[in-house]
Formats: structure tokens, sequence, C-alpha cells
């Protein structure tokens, strides 16, 4: 069975990381969560309020990380997904983290990202000459990575999907679905189609 690859971490976007990871199951692929340890993250909720200039931030669901970073064979998986939330920021920084992602841009294989997530594929030097979505005040970084930022809900370039923000969620996966599909398809499901009897 084909395996994704999510990488997060405490405070990672909750809707970015739960709702790629159960429509990744429902498909019918294997998904693991690595983070900087095997632990239970907490994921956080970002919303918007009237009057703030920026969005707010509430605690959101916990969910245990299945491996670390250190821990991850990038060769053993079909594609990779990164959250946004504030857990890029930190994430980033990690050797492994941009072993892991220089590897889906070196052997290519579909990469789906969103809202902070480009913060991640800066520093392992791969937004270069690429077309991305990112949460909008991240524009000036992705320029500065050598990037182009578009203002989109499902933005392909190539094996590359990503998006603003979690109300991008649908647009999202059905891109990155598509693309997914095209190069590693999942296993069929026991019984046929989802919802048929086994």
């Amino acid at each position: 069975m084909a395996k994704v690859l999510i990488l997060a971490g405490d405070a990672a976007e909750s809707l970015e990381v739960m709702y790629p990871y159960q429509r990744l199951l429902e498909e019918g692929y294997t998904v693991h969560i690595a983070a900087p340890s095997r632990k239970k993250l907490q994921f956080v909720i970002h919303d918007f309020v009237d009057g703030y200039d920026t969005y707010t931030e509430k605690p959101g669901y916990t969910w245990p990380a299945d491996l670390a970073f250190a821990e991850v064979d990038p060769a053993g998986y079909a594609a990779l997904v990164i959250p946004g939330g504030r857990a890029p920021e930190y994430i980033r920084n990690d050797q492994n983290v941009q072993r892991i992602i220089r590897h889906f841009f070196a052997d290519p294989r579909p990469v789906g990202e969103i809202c902070h997530a480009p913060l991640a594929l800066a520093a392992a030097g791969v937004l270069h000459g690429r077309r991305t979505a990112a949460y909008p005040a991240l524009e000036p970084d992705v320029r500065a990575a050598g990037g182009e930022f578009v203002d989109g809900a499902a933005v392909v370039d190539g094996l590359l999907v990503s998006a603003r923000a979690w109300p991008d969620n649908p647009s999202w996966m059905r891109a990155f679905l598509e693309v997914l599909r095209a190069h590693a398809p999942a296993a069929p499901l026991a019984g046929g189609a989802p919802g048929t009897p086994a």
C-alpha cells in the first residue's frame, strides 16, 4: 500500500493536518505523521476575528506522532504533505526535515503544502523557480527564496500542490489527490469502492 508522510509539530494548524490525514486514509493510503520526536502533538486552531489585523490562535486537537524526523526514510513514501500553522517556522531548522524535503524534490514525488509550509521549503532550498501559494503574509518570504507567490486555492506546479490556508482545503486536496493518483495510486480498498459491501 502506498504511504504518505506528513511533517508536523506542536502548533501545526489542526484543519491543515487532520483534513489531509483523513482524506488520504479515505483514499486508501497509509499515512504517517512525523514530528521532532514521538509524542502526542498539540495542534492549534487559527481563526479570524472581526477587528483583528491577523489571525488568532486557540488550542486544537492533540494527536500522536508516528515517528521522529530522524527515523524517516523518505524513499519509503509516495508523497509528502506539510501543513501550516506555526510548526513550519521551527521544524524548518531541523536538518532531518530539510533532508526529507530535498529528497522529495530530487527524486520527484508529489508534495502538498499549505499556509506557512513554504517556510520549510525555503529553508530546504527547493522553492527557487517554483510557483506556490502561501498564507498571504508570506509573499515576501516566497519571493526572497526565489519563488513566485500565487494567491490561489490550489496552485499546481508540476508535482507541487499548494494553497493559502485551511479555507482552501477542499480545492487543495482535490488537486493534490489528482496529482497523487496519477503518480502513485493507492491500493484498492477491501471490498472495492468505499461504501460497497466486501
